[in-house]
């Protein structure tokens, strides 16, 4: 195995997800109330599961706090990422997240991006 595999498992086995049924309301609430998360998910939602790397979001922060969201996203259990090569890619949990939270989630991605 050469260095940069062994570099891409170890990444990769520091993802931890959290099923959305695990996690508890207020955990959910604070995850879709940050402005910059919202973003993240309402781009999500527009797009085929897996085709989005975090890199590629246009987001006005800088890289550490960009991880941040992505961290408080996939602890709350509203995304999933998997890494592929160099890109860590994302599916927005939809399914689940809406069995575990009913209408929480339309309500965010309806809702005006400036509210």
């Amino acid at each position: 195995m050469s260095v940069r595999q062994a570099s891409n498992t170890a990444r990769a086995r520091g993802l931890t997800h959290v099923h959305p049924k695990d996690v508890p309301l207020q955990d959910a609430l604070t995850a879709v109330a940050d402005p910059v998360r919202r973003a993240i998910l309402r781009e999500l939602a527009e797009l085929p599961d897996w085709t989005k790397a975090c890199g590629t979001f246009d987001l006005p922060v800088t890289k550490a706090t960009r991880s941040h969201h992505f961290a408080v996203l996939r602890a709350a259990g509203l995304i999933e990422q998997r890494d592929e090569g160099p890109r860590r890619l994302n599916r927005l949990r939809r399914p689940e997240f809406d069995e575990a939270f009913p209408g929480l989630l339309d309500l965010v991605l309806s809702s005006p991006s400036d509210r």
